[in-house]
């Protein structure tokens, strides 16, 4: 199982969020399901956020309630609060995610208060989906770099881990949210989460913006993380993170763990097809079916 690599796609949730032009609910549903069939084992879906602030995902319950689900896939969402994880809840959601932050400025861009008033609040969530048997995901914002304040202290990035993780987290996702983070930063970010934690907790969510997500990617291997953030057509940016690009590309994820020897039982060729669909979404707003 050491050479099995879990790659999470973020297309559908990450990918889109930050398109201007609203892509159609059935466009949304009929890409889901193609994803469907390239193997993965999760699927980022969408986002209970309010409309206001994330107007491209407002359709997720509607996308949740027509999607072909396939059981052997997890079909995930982000929940920023209480009323997120209820209509999380009522649309069946498999697992939900929390999100905050390694920098105050971008944790008041992102969810309107700081890091600590942030992870109080998602306790009562946390608790609430464990009760319902519904596993939890957190996810750190900005952990190499801040578009505002420039370069994270790992210290920091480690002290909310742990306090996700004893919180009821599975797996915190770390995240590179503008792609500036180098390996050598990388290392120091996995060095101090190790100290409490094991790689089986931890998972990669790299920006491609300066072509640095491979080399940390790798870096990331090499200290036993075996899940990986990507999605198909490198789709995606953070409307939070100006000149941020979009996550690295599945399809080159995939490639590079294949040609290292690892295994990730995904068709390569459903996932280029994938990748194309999602290059024509954001080119056009829309997709002809065919």
């Amino acid at each position: 199982m050491d050479n099995f690599v879990t790659i999470f796609e973020m297309s559908p949730r990450d990918g889109l969020q930050n398109e201007k032009k609203f892509i159609s609910t059935n466009d949304k549903v009929k890409f889901i399901d193609k994803l469907s069939l390239c193997g993965f084992k999760k699927i980022e879906t969408s986002s209970f956020v309010s409309s206001r602030w994330v107007p491209q995902l407002a359709d997720a319950s509607e996308v949740f309630i027509k999607i072909k689900r396939n059981k052997n896939i997890k079909y995930t969402a982000l929940t920023p609060n209480e009323i997120g994880l209820h209509n999380a809840i009522k649309s069946k959601v498999d697992e939900i995610a929390i999100f905050a932050a390694a920098s105050e400025t971008f944790s008041q861009k992102n969810i309107n208060c700081d890091i600590k008033t942030s992870l109080l609040r998602f306790k009562p969530l946390v608790v609430e989906a464990l009760k319902k048997k519904i596993p939890v995901r957190g996810y750190i914002s900005c952990v190499s770099h801040c578009p505002y304040e420039d370069t994270v202290d790992p210290k920091k990035v480690a002290q909310i881990a742990k306090q996700l993780i004893e919180m009821g987290c599975y797996e915190i996702s770390l995240g590179d949210t503008t792609g500036k983070g180098s390996p050598d930063q990388t290392i120091k970010i996995l060095n101090e989460c190790l100290t409490f934690t094991t790689p089986d907790k931890l998972a990669g969510h790299f920006h491609d913006t300066f072509k640095n997500a491979l080399n940390n990617i790798r870096v990331c291997l090499d200290h036993g993380i075996r899940t990986f953030d990507s999605s198909v057509g490198g789709l995606g940016g953070c409307p939070y993170s100006p000149g941020s690009k979009g996550n690295v590309a599945t399809e080159k994820v995939n490639e590079l763990l294949l040609s290292l020897g690892y295994e990730t039982k995904l068709n390569t060729k459903r996932i280029n097809e994938c990748a194309e669909i999602a290059l024509k979404l954001k080119m056009d707003g829309t997709y002809d079916w065919g």
